[in-house]
């Protein structure tokens, strides 16, 4: 018998699939995340933005093109907000965000059971991975709402693994390297203790250690220090902006201004001067006016971002913003077009300043002849031939999305 837990969204998401995975394999599946034929499918589906519901849907087409005899169940976010648009469309189950290790015990059931609200971490398998590069969650939930954002409507409050199982789960992890990941990982707390333990807890692990996206307030010279005492750290910290313009954050209910902003960064240059400061950038807010939208560029410009993560405003209906007067769609794309030119120029810039340096590979697939994978400082790296650990490299040139390199003797 053969499963497919397919996955959108958040690498939050990519990693409860991961332990879904192991726990088939372990009850005897064979089990795959591609849209293979198989007898069982689990759809673990998005929210996020409108779009995203949109390909959650679509994905049941699929899945019926692909096995139509097989049966379905979906997850997520997206069925947790909306289970009758899912529940209609040839689907054996439909449950939602909380206690997603109990789909074990329910793949011979039918119709909806969306579970209440979760106050404790809820414990998954270990994930199986089925690349070099791994996700371990730590948290869950989400307490900031964020004036556009469905999703702490959806994953309950925030909620802390306790140290010592992630520690042991990421110190166990076979992979290459491995990524810290929640809804809101800045959050993570365990009594008193907070990342910057967990980090020092694991700083002898085997992998790489990279963390997930942080708000302002996580970057802090003990979470610094902590992460320069970790074996083989990666010097990359996603910092959240989504807007450039004081007005705009406090009409997005986010908890910081430009400049507590610009102070972790200049935190993180501090301890690591190298180091990629990479974001996320909503644009076309209901409150953001050409002139915020100017200030958002000019600081985008100033933080050298090494990656913009942009799109459009998407309105979700139960938000406070859903209440808001929309922009056209028309500015939002101009909008849009004009800070990706900006991020694809800052990007190219960073990536130009490690011509002829040694940056240390993690590769991910080989394709066309060539090794992809990222650098520590998460730019993309192509090798010529085949390479399969972690290995140094001297980046020789910009190419089309990063730099091709050569091993270093």
């Amino acid at each position: 018998m053969k499963a497919v837990v397919f996955t959108l969204g958040c690498k939050v998401n990519g990693c409860e699939s991961a332990s879904l995975l192991r726990g088939l394999q372990e009850r005897g599946w064979e089990v795959s995340d591609v849209l293979v034929p198989a007898d069982l499918y689990i759809l673990n589906t998005c929210a996020v933005t409108a779009e995203a519901e949109k390909k959650s849907r679509q994905a049941i087409a699929r899945i019926r093109a692909v096995s139509p005899a097989a049966r379905i169940l979906v997850c997520g976010c997206a069925a947790q907000r909306q289970p009758a648009q899912f529940a209609g469309r040839g689907v054996q189950l439909v449950t939602g965000t909380m206690h997603k290790g109990a789909l074990f015990e329910l793949l011979d059931e039918e119709g909806v059971r969306i579970a209440p609200d979760e106050n404790a971490f809820e414990e998954l398998p270990a994930p199986r991975f089925l690349h070099t590069r791994a996700y371990v969650k730590v948290q869950d939930g989400c307490n900031n709402f964020c004036a556009y954002c469905i999703i702490p409507y959806l994953r309950g409050r925030s909620r802390s693994r306790a140290l010592e199982s992630a520690a042991a789960e990421i110190l166990a992890c076979p992979a290459e390297e491995v990524v810290l990941t929640g809804i809101d990982l800045s959050s993570y707390r365990d009594g008193a203790r907070g990342l910057a333990d967990l980090l020092l807890a694991v700083k002898d692990a085997d992998a790489r250690i990279r963390l997930g996206s942080l708000e302002t307030h996580a970057v802090t010279e003990r979470l610094l220090e902590a992460a320069k005492q970790v074996k083989d750290f990666a010097p990359h910290f996603h910092l959240s902006l989504q807007s450039g313009s004081d007005a705009v954050l406090r009409a997005m209910n986010r908890k910081y201004t430009r400049r507590e902003f610009a102070a972790a960064a200049a935190l993180v240059r501090e301890a690591f001067p190298q180091a990629a400061v990479t974001t996320d950038i909503i644009v076309g807010f209901p409150a953001e006016r050409e002139e915020d939208f100017a200030e958002t560029l000019a600081f985008a410009e100033e933080m050298r971002f090494s990656q913009i993560h942009c799109f459009a405003y998407s309105r979700r209906a139960g938000t406070a913003a859903a209440k808001l007067p929309d922009l056209a769609p028309q500015v939002k794309r101009e909008r849009l077009g004009r800070l990706l030119a900006l991020g694809a120029r800052l990007r190219e810039e960073y990536e130009a300043s490690f011509l002829g340096k040694t940056l240390r590979l993690v590769p991910e697939e080989e394709r066309g002849g060539f090794t992809e994978g990222y650098s520590e400082n998460y730019i993309r790296l192509y090798v010529r031939g085949s390479v399969k650990k972690r290995a140094r490299v001297r980046a020789l040139e910009r190419c089309e999305g990063g730099l091709l390199c050569a091993p270093e003797e």
